[in-house]
């Protein structure tokens, strides 16, 4: 359990910083350029865990689970990110962070909807209360932040919950290591054919002229210097790659309940990060936001976390019950 809480930990760090060190690295590589590498980096350091994960489950990856990977990396990685990676030029880190954080909430809807997961009541309390939260901190009546920004991680945030729940029909087979590893190499795969569109001289000036000059042309290794490398290598190895690894190791060695956490610490953590590197500043209304949103989660968390106490508790017992009929078996005394 300590290693655990370690791996939590670590995960929260770097999930904490990475819309910082997005925003950081933005003004040295298109928009597109950056969510392409960033991944195919992460997808690289996901590989060992992945093989490991499918070596213990004895599985293989056929046709049909690649498949199911480029309908995952598409949702997760070409909309999902490319809509995170743009609400992070246009709105403040600590924004982005925050509202992306509520993903939890559309992934209770989409497993409603598609999974025809029961909604308990409090689940649709903390539903109220996180969208309160969301409402206080893009404060629609007096807006004068980026419409764009909040539309784009809005997006990104229900696009990331689709995936999440599209990848729950598949995840208890392959593993969520490996669906998540074959997701952003899939996903890749796919950025680069949006990559090479882009450089048809047709398609690039009709980009420019919508207005979508960052879809057009897109570079995949040039224009990268020295101190834009060192970004991002954080980006795509310690964001991207170990960012996901400690959490999957945290869910291994704890449990989903548990490491899930990690989202409830980041709504406090990444603003502070964007306070101090950033010097974007925390206001009340952001603060008052960030409790509604905690509060929220909480509800749904606790709940989850005494179900998880229950049944550990029920096998605690059955274990020692087994113990006990073993031991007496060994010990009676036999004519």
């Amino acid at each position: 359990m300590k290693k655990g809480y370690l791996y939590i930990a670590l995960a929260t760090f770097f999930f904490s910083s990475m819309e910082v060190a997005l925003k950081l690295s933005a003004g040295n590589f298109n928009a597109i350029q950056l969510t392409f590498l960033r991944f195919l980096i992460g997808g690289c350091v996901l590989l060992p865990l992945a093989a490991r994960e499918l070596k213990k489950k004895n599985q293989h990856i056929g046709r049909s689970e690649i498949a199911f990977f480029f309908l995952t990396g598409f949702i997760c990685v070409v909309v999902s990110m490319i809509l995170y990676q743009m609400s992070v030029i246009y709105a403040p880190a600590s924004v982005v962070a925050v509202l992306f954080s509520c993903n939890s909430v559309f992934v209770v809807t989409f497993a409603y909807l598609f999974l025809r997961e029961p909604i308990h009541r409090h689940t649709v309390i903390s539903i109220l209360v996180s969208f309160l939260g969301m409402a206080i901190i893009i404060n629609p009546t007096h807006f004068t932040g980026s419409a764009i920004g909040v539309i784009c991680v809005l997006g990104a945030a229900i696009t990331f919950a689709l995936y999440n729940v599209v990848g729950r029909t598949r995840s208890d087979r392959c593993g969520g290591i490996t669906l998540t590893c074959g997701s952003f190499l899939c996903g890749c795969v796919e950025m680069l054919v949006l990559i090479a569109a882009s450089h048809i001289p047709a398609v690039a000036l009709k980009m420019k002229e919508a207005g979508l000059a960052v879809f057009s042309e897109i570079p995949v290794f040039s224009a990268i210097s020295l101190p834009a490398f060192v970004g991002l290598l954080y980006v795509g190895i310690c964001v991207t790659g170990l960012g996901y690894t400690f959490y999957f190791l945290a869910m291994e060695a704890t449990s989903a309940a548990t490491t899930s956490l990690v989202f409830y610490i980041k709504p406090i953590l990444a603003p502070i990060f964007a306070l101090i590197l950033l010097h974007e500043a925390i206001s009340g209304r952001m603060l008052i936001g960030i409790a509604f949103i905690l509060a929220g989660s909480l509800i749904a968390f606790i709940p989850g976390i005494r179900l998880a106490k229950g049944n550990d508790l029920k096998e605690d017992l059955r274990e020692i019950r087994t113990e006990f009929e073993a031991e007496t078996e060994e010990t009676v005394i036999k004519p």
